[in-house]
């Protein structure tokens, strides 16, 4: 991986990558929903199964999977046209890129069938950015989940928000982001089988939705 900075067990990163040439990764909502369910899959200890993926069962069901021992704790996500975020947690040495190795290579697997391409489909190896302290956490966790505004707002860190509610209701709506699983907690959502939400509390209090996204939102008003 091209990177300048060691994994270390215990530390929280910033994963990101986007398709070659910045081409669309997902293209459409079936491609949203396997990346999700790889995302549970191949955080594991066990071999991803394909067959699990080509038996006839939905992908929902495939969430109810036995993982054993998870190889990273996934804190939050955030997938976009042409690229993905993800903050994760190092629980061994080297079971980051364990996981984004398998994640990667069954999603280009997948992706290249459906569409009927080959080749490489992500541009290099992916980024790593480690997260050393709190203040930098509640910046990063903002910018991962304000993500999807660019989709209805392309300028708005440029020229500022023109709508902060339209925004708001955006960001409520956007299935493929962990901002749902923070923001109403409680609700019986199939995706939050993916995250590890426990992992944040150590360093930032996102136990109370209305605080996480007040906290998240705001930044919409300073960029």
């Amino acid at each position: 991986m091209s990177r300048n900075i060691k994994l270390a067990p215990g530390e929280l990163y910033h994963l990101y990558n986007r398709g070659t040439e910045k081409r669309k990764i997902f293209m459409q909502e079936s491609d949203y929903d396997r990346f999700l369910v790889l995302l549970y899959l191949c955080n594991s200890t066990k071999p991803v199964r394909i067959d699990d993926l080509t038996q006839g069962r939905t992908l929902r069901e495939l969430f109810t999977n036995d993982r054993d021992e998870t190889l990273v704790d996934l804190c939050a996500y955030c997938l976009m046209p042409n690229h993905f975020h993800l903050l994760v947690r190092e629980k061994t040495e080297n079971s980051i890129s364990h996981f984004m190795q398998k994640l990667l290579t069954a999603f280009t697997m997948y992706f290249n069938t459906r569409h009927e391409r080959i080749g490489a489909l992500f541009q290099g190896k992916y980024r790593a950015k480690h997260i050393d302290d709190d203040r930098y956490l509640k910046h990063l966790l903002s910018y991962i989940h304000l993500n999807p505004v660019k989709l209805i707002e392309p300028k708005w860190k440029e020229t500022g928000i023109t709508n902060h509610s339209r925004a708001e209701k955006w960001l409520e709506n956007y299935l493929y982001s962990s901002f749902l699983d923070y923001s109403r907690k409680g609700e019986d959502r199939t995706e939050r089988r993916i995250l590890h939400t426990s992992a944040l509390e150590e360093y930032y209090d996102c136990t109370a939705p209305s605080d996480f996204k007040k906290s998240v939102t705001e930044w919409l008003d300073y960029q």
